[in-house]
């Protein structure tokens, strides 16, 4: 029985010893991106209970709460990476993007151009709208008159 009460006040001390212990309360600055923000980590810390890293990022414009974050930035933030993502990456999935973009614009320039220009007859309804094929009989036995 006294050794279940001294292990009750010794868990009391350890914990209050471990609440005294200094521990990181900023970030540490992991990079920043071409838009401006900057992304900050607090590293896991499994002797204090954290079993996982705290990563945040302050965007540029502090009241817009519209903030585009780029793909590699982003699956850092959520834990999907490991690493923090170089700004070689970035910039380089960047240029891809933009190439992307632009091949897309002229794709759609091109087909508006060729609807433009491709005249359609006027639409016949109807049973005349149907191809005539001499090869082909209407009826068993009967060839097609036409």
């Amino acid at each position: 029985m006294a050794k279940e009460g001294r292990g009750i006040v010794a868990t009391i001390l350890k914990n209050l010893v471990n609440s005294l212990r200094p521990r990181q309360m900023f970030g540490n600055e992991m990079g920043k991106d071409h838009l401006g923000n900057t992304y900050f980590e607090i590293p896991a810390d499994p002797r204090a209970g954290k079993r996982r890293a705290e990563r945040w990022f302050a965007p540029k414009e502090k009241e817009d709460f519209e903030q585009q974050v780029p793909a590699e930035w982003e699956a850092w933030l959520r834990g999907r990476r490991s690493e923090a993502p170089k700004e070689e990456e970035v910039l380089r999935n960047l240029a891809l993007m933009q190439v992307k973009k632009e091949n897309a614009r002229k794709i759609a320039e091109r087909e508006a151009a060729s609807r433009d220009s491709s005249s359609l007859g006027t639409e016949v309804k109807g049973k005349e709208s149907f191809p005539a094929r001499k090869e082909y009989e209407i009826m068993p036995g009967k060839p097609q008159n036409k």
